[in-house]
């Protein structure tokens, strides 16, 4: 690996390109036009030598500068990926050596102190370099795995691939072989194999929660539901496995569960980012919304390139699908439009918002379109040409008696999800009626707590938008009492969000801040500078000093804030790390 570039082995559709290949990041040096022009001119050199050509005649290479770099990403097949990551890298640097030949010795030393094959190392010159890769290729290749995935693809069966397992159709449709034991496609029976209701959710906020209604209105229908989010992996309604599994890894995971016959699979930005798309088709995909946050990893350094890469998901929709959009978020209704000519073909979307009948979504209506939204305190639901009043707000539990309007959001989004998966209306507002009466149905997000005549809201928010909808809950809820909250970031933030962060939350003037150490969240920044930089941020937004403190772990600002309040506080307690948040809830237990 070059010390000034980052690898990456794509095993899906990705923001770049409609296959699996490989990216390259380069930060640290300069970029201008002759490097990108060399390094993709090698690149497609390298790949026409291979003979890599995707299906459907796609785009080979996509050549992208940014603020602080560049990448290249080309595609490759499937069972090519560590040959690709090779290409990609040795057309970078051989660019580099051209436009500076001083720096030829460093930098072939540093593509064989990285070579996993001693015995076949990386070179520069071109001659020799392209018949390595044509070696490297031949031994990567798994025939065997192509002709079962042309196979399956001729019968109508999707797959999913990693690098240890091939899998034929999804959950209780589906089975698994280790790539080494791969069954010959003569030999192979396609009776059974089949696609189960498969629902994708990305977004800035919102994500586990409108996973997990869409999970619950599945289980409401009948169906055994598998969903994958931030806080783990759960199956027919029990925890799986925790962690964080808003990837591909958590996609596959549900996916090859022979138990699931629906499924909810958060897919968040990094994910797609780093690997791509673990699927390649959905019954539905949504973007909740799109907020700052995660500026200045991968290239992502403003609003729009966000959106664009939340709206990969878009390439999961074909005919028989359906994405569900935010039309108050501005960005995406601006983004629609352009959608057909990125993916080629007409998506069929459905648009949801606060207010149903606001012209954006008549028009949509009108032209038999879905859409789902409030009229007069009810959500209502418009699908394939039918009204369905799915119940008052004030009694959906997830809506805090009606407080909670990014909620109201999530259920829309959700029940358009549901609707195209299959559920019926009536189905979706009996899931609506009950989902958030346990602790158990959405964790770590809007629970509500009384505890000594003080009531507690534990939530995960962690970004500008998040955090201004759960203090807007909070002032809804506090009456005469006072406000206070514990508030944390992850370390891998720029300078600047902290400076967002505390913006908003210096608008609401609460009369305590805890401000926390994550531990777990450090992410290349030294123990205590988070919490400093928050504080000091605080501090400049016009807190007063007296209200703003500081605890070097989740726990201890939990304990401070719950001995600090008295009967008619509200206390908004972000805990993100699972293990802080079981602590705090048995700190809450009656």
């Amino acid at each position: 690996m070059l010390p000034f570039a980052d690898s990456r082995r794509l095993t899906g559709l990705n923001p770049f390109l409609a296959s699996p290949g490989a990216a390259l990041e380069v930060t640290g040096i300069e970029v201008d036009d002759r490097l990108i022009d060399g390094w993709r001119r090698r690149a497609a050199r390298a790949l026409a030598h291979l003979g890599w050509t995707p299906a459907g005649g796609a785009p080979l290479l996509c050549a992208r500068r940014h603020a602080t770099g560049a990448s290249l990403t080309l595609a490759a097949p499937a069972d090519q990926l560590y040959t690709a990551t090779e290409v990609n890298e040795w057309a970078l640097a051989a660019t580099v050596v051209e436009l500076d030949p001083s720096l030829s010795a460093g930098i072939e030393a540093e593509l064989r102190d990285a070579a996993s094959d001693d015995a076949d190392p990386p070179v520069i010159a071109e001659s020799a370099s392209l018949a390595r890769l044509a070696r490297l290729a031949a031994r990567e290749a798994r025939p065997a795995l192509t002709e079962l995935i042309e196979a399956a693809t001729a019968a109508g069966v999707s797959h999913m691939l990693d690098e240890e397992q091939l899998t034929l159709g999804r959950g209780a449709g589906s089975r698994s072989w280790p790539l080494d034991d791969l069954p010959k496609p003569e030999a192979q029976t396609w009776h059974g194999l089949r696609d189960i209701p498969t629902a994708v959710v990305t977004g800035s906020n919102g994500k586990t929660t409108t996973v997990r209604v869409i999970a619950a209105c599945a289980r409401e229908h009948g169906w055994v539901p598998g969903y994958s989010c931030t806080d783990g992996l759960f199956i027919a309604g029990e925890a799986a496995e925790p962690g964080d599994y808003s990837g591909p890894i958590g996609t596959r995971h549900v996916l090859r569960d022979p138990r699931v016959e629906a499924a909810a699979l958060e897919t968040a930005r990094g994910g797609i980012l780093r690997r791509g798309l673990a699927i390649e088709r959905a019954h539905a995909a949504v973007v909740t919304n799109i907020s700052s946050d995660h500026f200045g990893e991968y290239g992502v350094h403003d609003l729009d390139t966000l959106a664009d890469v939340k709206l990969t998901v878009g390439a999961l929709i074909h005919g028989d699908g359906l994405l569900v959009l935010n039309a108050d978020d501005p960005l995406l209704r601006a983004k629609a439009p352009a959608l057909r000519e990125r993916f080629g073909r007409a998506l069929p979307v459905a648009w949801f918002a606060q207010h149903a009948d606001q012209p954006f979504l008549a028009e949509h209506r009108a032209v038999g379109g879905s859409t789902c939204g409030l009229r007069a305190g009810r959500l209502v639901l418009h699908w394939a040409g039918t009204e369905s009043d799915l119940g008052g707000i004030d009694a959906m539990p997830l809506t805090a008696a009606g407080a909670a309007h990014f909620n109201v959001s999530n259920l829309s989004a959700a029940a358009l999800a549901s609707a195209a998966l299959g559920v019926a209306p009536a189905t979706i507002a009996r899931a609506f009626a009950r989902f958030g009466t346990q602790p158990t149905d959405n964790p770590g997000r809007l629970m509500r707590f009384e505890r000594h005549g003080v009531t507690v809201l534990l939530d995960y928010a962690h970004n500008p938008a998040s955090l201004r909808g759960i203090l807007q809950v909070a002032q809804r809820l506090r009456g005469p009492g006072r406000i206070g909250m514990l508030l944390g970031h992850a370390g891998n933030r720029q300078d600047a969000d902290f400076d967002q962060v505390a913006d908003v939350v210096a608008g609401f003037r609460p009369d305590l801040v805890v401000v926390k150490e994550i531990e777990d969240y450090l992410r290349g920044r030294a123990p205590g500078e988070v919490p400093g930089l928050l504080r000091n941020a605080l501090l400049r937004h016009g807190l007063p000093e007296p209200s703003v403190e500081i605890r070097m772990s989740e726990l201890e600002a939990a304990r401070l804030a719950l001995d600090w309040a008295r009967p008619g506080d509200v206390l908004v307690m972000l805990v993100h790390s699972l293990e802080a948040r079981a602590a705090v809830l048995e700190m809450l237990r009656p």
